[in-house]
């Protein structure tokens, strides 16, 4: 009698299902291995005349805020949006009981933006993309 043996596979079109199942499954072992996460989405808009002109979308998790994304319109930059929506998560974090926040970013211009927002580099990879590197920053919260 033979055993099977484990098959890998790629893709660029995994199902839904699958990666559901991916996620599901890691949530559970984190919990199991460090206590629930209890993770929370958190999104910051800004309108001007009803369209959207910024906008930050990440999440708290296990006392820390993620900034996944955080974007401002071409017209509306040097104005303090992204500083402005920073505030506002980190405010919202705190209130959730965080202590911390990171975020990461190949942009040399968003790079001075967060720190002067406060963020510290803590890593980095360079030619992520080419010629460019990513800076992971992170900031204690009060």
């Amino acid at each position: 009698m033979s055993a099977s043996v484990p098959q890998v596979q790629i893709t660029e079109t995994p199902s839904a299902d699958d990666l559901s199942l991916i996620g599901d499954n890691l949530a559970a072992f984190n919990e199991s291995d460090v206590g629930p996460a209890g993770r929370r989405p958190l999104a910051g808009l800004v309108r001007l005349d009803g369209a959207l002109v910024a906008g930050l979308s990440g999440y708290t998790a296990w006392g820390w805020l993620y900034v996944q994304w955080l974007w401002v319109a071409e017209t509306q930059r040097g104005k303090g949006l992204a500083r402005q929506l920073l505030a506002a998560a980190e405010a919202e974090a705190i209130a959730r009981g965080c202590h911390g926040a990171y975020i990461d970013t190949f942009s040399p211009q968003a790079l001075h933006v967060y720190q002067r927002a406060g963020y510290r580099v803590f890593g980095s990879l360079p030619d992520f993309p080419p010629g460019r590197t990513r800076s992971f920053l992170s900031k204690a919260l009060p």
